[in-house]
């Protein structure tokens, strides 16, 4: 009887570390990559904003025009500013009085268009930095 009963315990034994290794492991849910940086559409909108706005003094591809406003695709100032920051910066502008200013030339608040709404003015950012080298 206590033969059986070895037998019968190490049956069990045996039966649970087969069942338990057979388990499999539910898959872990591979995350849903979202996308990253502006939309097309966005990108296509910021592009018309900023030629409306900031070509002026910017150029047409934001490198910047002698004597008036610097190149945004290569400025470590612009790189080194959030986008909430950024939008402050545009709101506001930056007049030629500024010691901080190395054109000599203001930058009038929103790029002299009062018109523009944060929304529209966060479209540019993403324009611009998209084009940021």
């Amino acid at each position: 009887m206590r033969k059986l009963s070895w037998i019968l315990i190490i049956l069990l034994a045996f039966t649970l570390i087969v069942t338990g290794c057979g388990k499999k492991k539910e898959p872990t849910p591979t995350p849903v990559p979202t996308p990253s940086g502006p939309s097309a559409e966005d990108l296509a909108q910021g592009k018309k904003l900023f030629e409306q706005s900031c070509s002026a003094c910017h150029g047409p591809d934001a490198k910047g025009l002698p004597g008036l406003g610097k190149d945004l695709t290569a400025s470590e100032f612009v790189k080194g500013m959030t986008d909430e920051e950024l939008l402050g910066f545009i709101k506001k502008g930056r007049p030629a009085s500024d010691p901080e200013n190395t054109t000599g030339v203001d930058m009038p608040p929103k790029g002299g268009n009062p018109a523009l709404t944060d929304e529209q003015i966060q479209v540019i950012i993403g324009y611009i930095r998209s084009l940021q080298e």
